[in-house]
């Protein structure tokens, strides 16, 4: 310290900072070196992880780009735009920049773009499951509840490139840590679908959401939270304040919508079936933090109490609802509402359940699914396609068959736009809290260029859809080719 800074302190002109650690000078030193370690630990980083995902078989796996400054036109095909019940011929598929620029009519297309002949194959907007989690999906609930989440993620990543494999572009994730998987899929890290995240699944107390085992309770304000809630699985909520405090973290984080549970579960043991969770007030919370970001809540509950109290509340998307009643359908009708529903039927594909509660919830469930899609449908109730395969490991491979099942409810050109159409629409409602602003689910100008190219007639049946490794001839996510065997 130089004597004329001494002799100001003594005379008390000047505050005593003996290692000048609030100098301006000093200041600049320090982000100066802040930022070179940054740089060098994100250099480093980034490189160990991208080294690591590619040990595991994450790394990206585009097989041609498009080349600079040039479109790519798509031709000798007959198509599904994703909302007309009928294949189109006579068209072909331009594309740029990502995005579906036009449709030209055959043969009309620019002479300098890079053709793609489909061969008169059957080309399809790509697949959305409107109820899929990413994170949960091909562990098991053991696992899922008690593994290192670093294992969980790793995991994760490798699903979500055979996700995007089984032609699965976009999926809506109901609940679990998937914001990181996000980030890694929209930067190339590794392979995978788009994904409209929810974060952590917020749950009463002894909801569909609280995974704690009953040797846990009582639990008291002072104790610390669960795994389930440490890692973002779960988020356990009692009260308007609670609910507004816990929803308004996951939009913190970047959910495109809120997922809530508002009824008993199958899955779970200390839930039944008939509840109704949550309280009126509490599920306007969530509505009212949502709504102040643009976007909205969707609510897990298979009756018809739960789905009642959900739409008074302001929920837009039930998901599940198998045992809705006829009136309780007709109000979702009225209401314009959302249904995500699933073929439960409880068979080969079901998930896996060993317990006889849970046996017991879901054959009550399979017993509902079949006349909730026939009065869904007779009351032109708007429906999405979503599978819900859970903590289940291989049974993703069911993906593209679940869809397929659709077909005995509704020809398969309607089954196939609840995967593609309508489900763009459903995923659209996020608003501005949408993270890839633009139309999904459809072959029309403007919208994302991902789209699909089949071995198979989907005015016939969905078959074809059970073995992507064969008849899935094409994969394409935002203009860029993940898979071609044409």
């Amino acid at each position: 310290m130089c004597m004329t800074c001494c002799e100001a302190i003594e005379a008390g002109a000047a505050a005593i900072d003996c290692c000048l650690c609030g100098a301006p000078q000093t200041q600049a030193a320090f982000a100066r070196i802040e930022a070179d370690i940054s740089r060098r630990q994100f250099l480093g980083g980034t490189a160990a992880v991208i080294g690591m995902f590619a040990g595991f078989g994450l790394a990206p796996r585009e097989l041609r780009a498009q080349t600079p400054g040039r479109p790519t036109l798509l031709t000798n095909l007959r198509f599904f735009d994703g909302t007309t019940l009928a294949m189109q011929t006579g068209r072909d598929i331009l594309i740029a920049d990502g995005r579906i620029s036009a449709l030209p009519a055959t043969g009309t297309g620019p002479e300098d773009a890079d053709v793609i002949d489909c061969g008169g194959r059957a080309v399809t907007p790509g697949l959305i499951d409107c109820h899929w989690h990413a994170t949960l999906v091909s562990v098991s609930q053991v696992a899922a509840l008690t593994q290192d989440i670093a294992f969980i993620h790793l995991v994760a990543g490798q699903e979500a490139g055979a996700t995007l494999m089984r032609g699965f572009t976009t999926v809506r994730d109901t609940g679990g840590p998937v914001f990181g998987l996000k980030m890694a899929v929209d930067r190339g890290v590794v392979a995978g679908p788009r994904i409209f995240p929810s974060g952590a699944m917020i749950s009463q107390t002894s909801g569909h959401g609280d995974f704690r085992l009953l040797s846990t309770l009582p639990r008291m304000d002072s104790d610390p939270a669960d795994y389930t809630e440490r890692t973002g699985v779960a988020a356990i909520a009692d009260g308007r304040d609670e609910v507004l405090r816990r929803t308004r973290e996951q939009l913190m984080k970047g959910a495109s919508q809120i997922k809530i549970m508002a009824g008993g579960g199958v899955t779970s043991l200390y839930d039944p079936l008939d509840t109704a969770q949550f309280l009126e007030e509490e599920m306007e919370a969530a509505v009212r933090a949502a709504a102040d970001w643009g976007t909205y809540v969707c609510a897990h509950v298979y009756t018809s109490e739960g789905i009642q109290r959900a739409l008074r509340a302001g929920v837009r998307s039930i998901e599940h609802g198998q045992l809705a009643d006829s009136e309780t359908i007709r109000m979702m009708g009225d209401a314009g509402a959302w249904w995500s529903i699933q073929p439960f039927l409880e068979d080969e594909d079901s998930n896996p359940r060993t317990n006889p509660i849970q046996q017991a919830k879901a054959e009550e469930v399979a017993r509902g699914t079949v006349r909730a899609f026939e009065e869904g449908r007779a009351e032109g109730v708007n429906m999405a396609f979503g599978t819900d395969i859970l903590m289940n490991p291989g049974a993703s491979r069911s993906q593209g068959r679940q869809l397929a099942k659709l077909t005995r409810f509704m020809p398969p050109l309607e089954a196939l736009r609840m995967a593609t159409g309508n489900a763009g629409e459903l995923l659209a409602m996020s608003g501005p809290r949408d993270p890839y602003q633009g139309r999904l689910g459809v072959i029309a100008e403007g919208a994302h260029a991902d789209i699909l190219v089949w071995d198979g007639d989907p005015e016939t049946d969905l078959d074809f859809l059970d073995d992507p490794t064969n008849n899935l001839r094409l994969v394409m996510k935002g203009g860029r080719v993940f898979k071609e065997t044409l």
